[in-house]
Order: C-alpha cells, then sequence, then structure tokens
C-alpha cells in the first residue's frame, strides 16, 4: 500500500504545508508551477536553488475511467475523484519527503547537500540528478568516472 493511498488532504493543502515547511527550516524563496501532467516546486536555501518536479496522473489514464478490479466503468465524475485522489497521494509523499530530508539534516543525521543534491539546479535550469544519473550509470558500466569527477583518481591515473 502507497503512502497516504487514502488521504482527504487536498493538493492545495498540501502544498501550502510544504511552503510552511520550508518557512520554518530558512527557506529564502519559494515557487510553485505545474504544466501537463507534472508539477514543480522550487526553492532557495543555504545559498542554492533546489527543485523537485512532481509527476501527476494524467487524467486520461484508463486505471481511472474503470475500477481497480475492472469490474465497471466508472462515470466522469468517479474518473476524475479516482484521478484527484491520486494527485493527493502524490502530494502527500512529497510533502514527507521534503520535510523528512529537512529534518534529518537539521538533526545532523546527514547534510543538506547531500539530502538534495539530486535537486539543485544548474546553470540552465536542468537539476543535477538529471544530469549526473546517466554518467554515474555510464561510469559503472565502463569503469571510469565520469568528467565531472575530475580530480578523482581513476584505476587509469
Amino acid at each position: 500500500m502507497r503512502y497516504a493511498q487514502n488521504t482527504e488532504v487536498s493538493s492545495d493543502k498540501s502544498r501550502g504545508e510544504i511552503e510552511r515547511i520550508l518557512q520554518k527550516y530558512g527557506a529564502s524563496g519559494f515557487m510553485y508551477g505545474w504544466k501537463g501532467d507534472a508539477a514543480v516546486i522550487a526553492f532557495e536555501m543555504h545559498g542554492k536553488s533546489i527543485k523537485f518536479i512532481l509527476p501527476l496522473p494524467n487524467k486520461n489514464d484508463k486505471k481511472f475511467k474503470v475500477t481497480p478490479k475492472r469490474e465497471y466503468l466508472r462515470t466522469e465524475q468517479e474518473a476524475y475523484q479516482a484521478w484527484e485522489q491520486a494527485c493527493r497521494q502524490k502530494w502527500r509523499a512529497l510533502t514527507l519527503c521534503i520535510k523528512a530530508k529537512l529534518e534529518a539534516s537539521e538533526s545532523g543525521i546527514t547534510t543538506f547537500e547531500h539530502e538534495f543534491l539530486a535537486h539543485f539546479v544548474m546553470p540552465g535550469g536542468q537539476i543535477f540528478g538529471d544530469y549526473i544519473i546517466p554518467q554515474i550509470e555510464e561510469a559503472r558500466k565502463s569503469g571510469r568516472l565520469p568528467r565531472l569527477m575530475i580530480g578523482y583518481k581513476t584505476k587509469e591515473d
């Protein structure tokens, strides 16, 4: 069972909670937006820009048009409610994720940089994780470090 699968907390309330959490932990800026099937939460903290892209379910997905056991077709209203429930679950999970990362770094379990590194905004707007993860996979396959890791010793050095 997924976290908050049956939540009644609206997506709006979760977004507001994320903003309040970020203020509590010292963020100096916050923004939210959406386009198509994705929402964006971005904030500034500790001199860094952080961005989370939240994939949202597609309203037209067949899973919203039929019941889970595919016993019958849902009405348009029922399909919308099922889609909205899936969106609420995603927003609750993101709220938990951000709060846990901030608390872990605040408590000294880890650092802010370790927790949010994949979400750091790079020049040009790309997030670091999207940039480095393919390079890490290539490094794993080839045994050579990515170019970004110049300065670290490799087997060939």
